[in-house]
């Protein structure tokens, strides 16, 4: 990292998400069936309820992100811990389904402003210059909240049941995630650069970086449209991958095995954009990253058991790279001013794919079995062939000569 101070940032930015997503997104997994189970209602209500969070977060990220801009992180995040704390307590006592409903509804707020989107708009506001390897930092720490979330919950389960459970997750976001976002800088770090580059491999010198406005309408609904497809296929293969996989002729062991995989391929992934990725421009990366999905499905038809552990390497490492440039791209495409309101619009249509992307991909299952997989892989070339129009966009920008002022009495 460029400043020492930075390196703490993001060592507390990085511990705290991996708190926050371990005791939301990663919950429900392993919370939902001894939930159901004593509150006699079904386990579908209770995922009913997760995803009703997710879309909730979804109409909730602008906001949040406006916020930030205005405020910086220090005081958004210091109230998700509050919102976190107090939806999961009210998880913990919930005696009926409607009040599960409720506490979702409550974490949908909290994750709305308090996961990935948060965070990379807090470290942009304080590092305008230098956020992108923070970023990076963020998600290299927090790709193991699966990792870490996992095993407590389980460990929770088991020795204090699952309202002790959810009770132990608010615990640690007033014992933990407090003090860490307390001790968040206040203001800003580095002055906002009076100009950004915003150079494409292979193109002229860059340009300075547009505005939202400058840059377009069009640009940004690219970017919203390849972040909810990345997203619905991310989310449709954590929730069916297993499944998927032995509807390809894997046994039960052997498909656990290669979705294990996944989650260790993701900080791969993450390491690579970390290094050899780290200087290239995020257009080149999220361009690599989108062909993994597509590229490990067409493996996986051609190579049986062993294409099966390269479309785990190839989509784990496409997914890891992507969940980095989703805060990258649009730093450098528009620039930090303004940047975590536009993220939250950015990345709304993301959350409401992901919100529904394991019914939908569930359906597409039941017709097509383990063809599904060709859905998610032409979805990848879309967002792929997406964003190659958007690197000539840009590089078309970026050479296009200047306009000229004509001389007085020169033709108009």
């Amino acid at each position: 990292m460029r400043h020492t101070g930075q390196t703490g940032v993001v060592l507390r930015l990085g511990s705290t998400q991996t708190l926050a997503w371990a005791s939301s997104y990663y919950l429900p997994a392993l919370l939902a069936a001894p939930l159901a189970a004593e509150l006699g209602i079904a386990v579908t209500q209770v995922f009913g309820a997760f995803t009703l969070a997710l879309v909730i977060s979804a109409l909730v990220g602008p906001a949040a992100g406006r916020a930030i801009d205005r405020h910086g992180g220090r005081a958004v995040l210091l109230v998700t811990n509050l919102l976190f704390a107090t939806g999961l307590a009210a998880l913990g006592l919930a005696q009926a389904g409607w009040q599960v409903w409720a506490a979702w509804c409550l974490i949908g707020v909290a994750m709305g402003s308090g996961l990935y989107d948060a965070a990379f708009a807090t470290l942009v506001r304080l590092y305008p210059v230098s956020a992108r390897n923070a970023i990076t930092g963020i998600t290299l720490i927090a790709g193991f909240a699966s990792t870490v979330g996992w095993p407590l919950t389980q460990w929770g389960l088991d020795t204090l049941g699952w309202r002790g459970t959810c009770l132990g997750w608010a615990a640690l976001h007033l014992v933990l995630g407090l003090p860490l976002h307390s001790a968040l800088p206040r203001g800003r770090v580095e002055a906002t650069p009076a100009v950004q580059s915003v150079a494409v491999p292979g193109t002229a010198p860059a340009a300075p970086a547009p505005s939202h406005a400058t840059a377009g309408r069009g640009v940004a609904m690219v970017l919203a449209a390849v972040f909810a497809i990345a997203w619905f296929t991310s989310t449709a293969m954590a929730a069916h991958l297993p499944l998927l996989l032995q509807a390809q002729g894997l046994s039960t062991s052997a498909a656990l095995g290669v979705a294990m995989l996944v989650g260790p391929a993701q900080v791969a992934g993450r390491l690579l954009e970390f290094g050899l990725l780290r200087r290239a421009h995020p257009l080149l990366s999220s361009r690599f990253a989108t062909a993994g999905h597509p590229i490990g499905v067409l493996l996986l038809a051609l190579g049986g058991p062993v294409g099966a552990w390269l479309f785990a390497v190839m989509h784990g490492m496409g997914n890891g790279i992507l969940t980095i440039a989703k805060g990258t791209l649009p730093l450098v495409v528009f620039g930090a001013a303004g940047y975590g309101e536009r993220q939250g619009w950015l990345m709304a249509p993301a959350r409401v794919s992901q919100a529904f992307a394991p019914v939908l991909f569930g359906l597409a299952m039941a017709h097509w079995g383990g063809h599904a997989l060709w859905l998610t892989a032409g979805l990848g070339l879309l967002a792929l062939a997406l964003l190659q129009g958007l690197a000539l966009h840009m590089a078309r920008r970026a050479v296009a000569p200047p306009a000229t002022t004509p001389r007085p009495g020169a033709p108009a």
